[in-house]
């Protein structure tokens, strides 16, 4: 005679551990009572922690024989928020197949494991969009929206975000922040200081995240005027000061030269995690501290914070600028052999970058040539730089092996003949020099416009070399010139001579 389920049902209640749910599920199977049961035992594993029983969960739901949706609903969240995403999106390919429709519930975690996986779920991203508005879902529940604007904005299909934005019939503070979100995340800063504009007008009151987008903002666009307004606005509003919020401030104070400001709002913080420490390594390295940010570095591993990918970029630039070659060494093998970090494109340019500033053109070449993966445009014109920086006739034979490189790679890309040009022409081949522009010229490149840009009155002012339509160009030269002349007349002075009481 069989257990009685009822007996069964209280076994599963009080199993709390992977050995009492597997030999229950064994049971199940052998007695063929999974279809009746599974649904109870698939409860007990979600709601223990999901690392050690999310796999078993998802084994036992494709067990079950025409599983209801919500069984589907209780095992896609955690899917979604685990290191595969992958799994709930098969999960949720597996209810589709099954005739099921999914409902108000379920959008929301299939599109947070889509937007991890982005881009390259964009199909799916449009298909079950489609399933949304077909089903009403799109504009009935906020949080669907919500999720799908979520899922466009990683594809860097801002567009459709924003247009899932304007058809929504009710909004709330999260869909502000969400759209908010995504046009930073696609470097459309201008547009989220629009919208942002747009939220206040609507009524709506921006929260701990909105001020974190618009630090996020004000440090990419290097707008330390916006900066210290959305940090004054936490303040004045009196929002507690989130790990989140704290480390988007340092990190804005920091990308924004002030370095002093992010390091006293750094020492300052109760609690930080990972990104608050490599934001501060991140911004002395930028600044030119690259000693700061190595010693900050060392405190962070005394403070048993592990360091990610992110960390030790910020590390290799800081020795990139300050030709810390031996460091620089250290820190790319302790990424991946202590900290088993596989490197991305991204640090094998900072290496080369440090090698070639250093000088050391062929190790840089060699380093390039041994990468175990090919070596993206990045790479080689960071190579080519550091040739130009250290021009010479011994240089010859690597510049001639990048440029055939980039030729394949990018040939239409005139910024690299023209580093090449310069090469030929600071070492006096001006044959090749002269070809090399020839070249140009026959196939119709033209050389990249300078371009500058500074803050005036917290306007954005654009300045392009040879564009003389601007209004103030004859006044603003006119000022060029009168500094130019004045500089001329300039004598230095004894160095020793000047102490700081008299700055």
């Amino acid at each position: 005679m069989g257990t009685p389920p009822a007996t069964v049902r209280a076994l599963i209640a009080a199993a709390s551990t992977a050995p009492q749910l597997r030999q229950i599920h064994a049971h199940l199977i052998t007695s063929g009572r999974v279809s009746s049961l599974g649904p109870a035992l698939l409860r007990r594993l979600v709601s223990l922690p999901p690392h050690l029983h999310l796999a078993a969960a998802h084994r036992l739901l494709l067990s079950i024989p025409s599983p209801p949706l919500d069984l589907f609903n209780l095992l896609l969240p955690p899917l979604a928020s685990s290191n595969d995403p992958a799994t709930a999106v098969g999960l949720f390919v597996r209810l589709r197949r099954g005739s099921l429709r999914p409902d108000a519930h379920t959008l929301p975690h299939v599109f947070k494991a889509l937007a991890r996986l982005a881009p390259g779920s964009l199909p799916l991203v449009a298909c079950t969009h489609a399933d949304a508005v077909k089903s009403g879902l799109a504009r009935g529940v906020v949080y669907v929206p919500n999720a799908l604007m979520a899922a466009y904005s990683p594809c860097r299909q801002l567009g459709r975000a924003m247009q899932v934005f304007d058809e929504m019939s009710r909004r709330t503070v999260v869909s502000w922040n969400t759209v908010l979100n995504a046009c930073a995340d696609n470097d459309r800063h201008d547009l989220c200081l629009g919208m942002f504009a747009e939220m206040v007008e609507a009524g709506f009151e921006p929260d701990q995240t909105t001020f974190v987008v618009m630090l996020s903002t004000a440090a990419e666009m290097g707008n330390l005027a916006l900066g210290k307004w959305a940090h004054g606005q936490v303040v004045a509003r009196r929002l507690d000061m989130t790990l989140q919020l704290g480390t988007a401030a340092v990190d804005m104070y920091a990308k924004c030269g002030k370095v002093s400001y992010a390091s006293h709002l750094f020492e300052r913080m109760t609690v930080r995690n990972v990104w608050t420490w490599t934001a501060m390594i991140v911004g002395y390295s930028q600044n030119g501290m690259a000693w700061e940010a190595l010693e900050l570095f060392k405190k962070m591993k005394e403070a048993s914070v592990t360091p990610n990918y992110v960390t030790f970029l910020g590390l290799l630039c800081g020795c990139s600028h300050a030709g810390l070659v031996d460091e620089g060494r250290r820190f790319f093998h302790e990424m991946q052999h202590v900290y088993g970090i596989k490197p991305m494109m991204t640090h094998y340019s900072a290496m080369v970058d440090v090698l070639g500033r250093s000088g050391l053109l062929q190790e840089a070449y060699d380093f390039v040539v041994r990468m175990p993966i090919k070596a993206d445009t990045v790479v080689w014109r960071t190579l080519l730089n550091a040739c130009q920086l250290h021009s010479s006739k011994d240089c010859i034979d690597i510049v001639d092996k990048v440029q055939k490189r980039l030729l394949e790679l990018e040939p239409r890309r005139s910024g690299n003949h023209v580093m090449v040009a310069n090469i030929y022409s600071d070492i006096g081949m001006w044959d090749k020099a002269a070809m090399t522009r020839r070249v140009m010229r026959e196939g119709g490149m033209k050389k990249m416009a300078g371009e500058s840009c500074i803050e005036v009155g917290g306007r954005f002012q654009r300045f392009i070399s040879g564009d003389d339509f601007c209004s103030a160009f004859d006044c603003a030269y006119r000022i060029l010139h009168d500094l130019n002349t004045n500089m001329r007349k300039w004598e230095p002075v004894d160095r020793i001579s000047i102490t700081d009481s008299d700055l």
